[in-house]
């Protein structure tokens, strides 16, 4: 067999591993949100539907069980999906996605929203007040260690795997933190998980790491775009976190430069809101409104000069809940 044939044999033997996985994540993340919808777990004395009902941005009830599908599809695709190598890196998969979801449904059902983001929870934490956002962020961070450390890596010295070990872990929970910074409107999350990690299904040796989770993620969005789930702390952190481990299969230079950016993304949430940035740039608005339901119209308030007619009632604005607050809005606005 001539070195031709040999490659675009390698390169249909991978494309095949690469459509088996992602097609096993679909189904999966599917019969998972065919059952947790059915029959939703309760959480602390509180039903189901309580406890993963949510308000969105419009004001209309969403579910949070988009997240579990989301965790249990992937994890049940990468544990089945052709061609991840060794043990280790499924057991790293199986650590970083199911971790980071585990923590991220932690701050999701427990959470609240006195404190946001890096600065908000880690201010909290110096003043010896434990948010479960801090709990959350400690802990994908020990997990994207212990992730990067199951993976292992090819760096022939110690100093050289300890360092790898480092940034790849790294890359781990920056991806877990930056995915849930864009869940805030329908499909978004979604859709930077898709254009972000096609590429790196696409790469020479991360195909089937990011095969389960671009197959999960995919199978959910008809859900998110239709408003009637989201992925939630549960299912982006998950998400970024298993797309995070996907970029550790490339190059140190290409690795050193997602870290930089995730760092970069990371710090500039904590000042600039994601979501006005989108709004702003037309091409990016595009994609984020592509599928989506219409923008509704402001309602127009009342002019407060115009009196009220005779046993009539002024029409009061609607005001936001306490759990419309913690979702709907950016962090950065």
């Amino acid at each position: 067999m001539t070195s031709m044939n040999r490659r675009i044999a390698s390169g249909s033997a991978r494309g095949a591993r690469l459509l088996a996985g992602t097609a096993l994540g679909a189904v999966a993340a599917r019969a998972a949100y065919t059952a947790l919808t059915r029959r939703p777990p309760g959480f602390n004395g509180l039903g189901g539907d309580e406890a993963w009902g949510r308000t969105n941005h419009r004001g209309e009830p969403v579910t949070l069980l988009e997240g579990p599908a989301f965790v249990a599809g992937a994890a049940a695709g990468g544990l089945l999906a052709p061609g991840l190598g060794g043990g280790r890196t499924r057991a790293a998969a199986l650590l970083a996605g199911v971790g980071s979801g585990v923590l991220g449904g932690y701050d999701d059902l427990a959470g609240s929203a006195s404190s946001r983001g890096f600065k908000g929870h880690l201010g909290a934490l110096a003043r010896g007040e434990v948010t479960s956002g801090a709990v959350k962020i400690l802990g994908i961070g020990a997990t994207g260690l212990a992730a990067a450390a199951v993976a292992g890596s090819p760096a022939p010295t110690r100093a050289g795997r300890g360092f790898d070990t480092l940034v790849n872990g790294a890359i781990v929970a920056g991806g877990a933190n930056l995915m849930n910074l864009f869940d805030l409107r329908p499909g978004r999350a979604i859709k930077v998980g898709l254009i972000t990690g096609v590429p790196l299904a696409l790469a020479a040796r991360g195909p089937a790491v990011a095969a389960a989770p671009l197959g999960a993620a995919a199978a959910l969005l008809p859900e998110d775009l239709a408003e009637r789930a989201m992925l939630g702390d549960t299912g982006s952190n998950a998400l970024g976190a298993l797309l995070g481990l996907a970029a550790t299969r490339l190059g140190r230079g290409p690795r050193l430069a997602v870290l930089a950016g995730l760092v970069g993304l990371n710090a500039a949430s904590e000042f600039v809101s994601f979501t006005k940035v989108i709004a702003r740039t037309p091409a990016l608005n595009r994609i984020d409104m592509l599928g989506r339901r219409p923008v509704a119209a402001p309602v127009p308030v009342p002019d407060a000069s115009v009196g009220v007619p005779s046993g009539g009632a002024a029409s009061v604005p609607r005001q936001q809940g306490a759990a419309e607050s913690s979702v709907a809005n950016d962090p950065a606005s």
